[in-house]
């Protein structure tokens, strides 16, 4: 799942959140955040699905299916 981690890494990182912060947040360890940023490990759906939540995109763009971030405004 490379674009989950390209795409998890952008959005922790525009947003300024750290690995602890977004992995508190979500209910995971940082280290956790870490391995799915650098594609050593997957998160489950139910993680994936918290992600979303947490930065209010679709769990379709984190996955690589959609390109475009539907829920942001210019």
């Amino acid at each position: 799942m490379k674009e989950l981690a390209e795409r998890l890494k952008e959005l922790r990182k525009e947003n300024n959140i750290s690995l602890m912060t977004l992995g508190k947040a979500i209910g995971v360890s940082d280290v956790a955040v870490m391995k799915w940023e650098k594609n050593l490990s997957e998160p489950t759906a139910s993680n994936i699905k918290n992600l979303a939540i947490y930065f209010d995109v679709s769990s379709d763009y984190l996955l690589g299916i959609e390109n475009y971030d539907f829920t942001k405004t210019d």
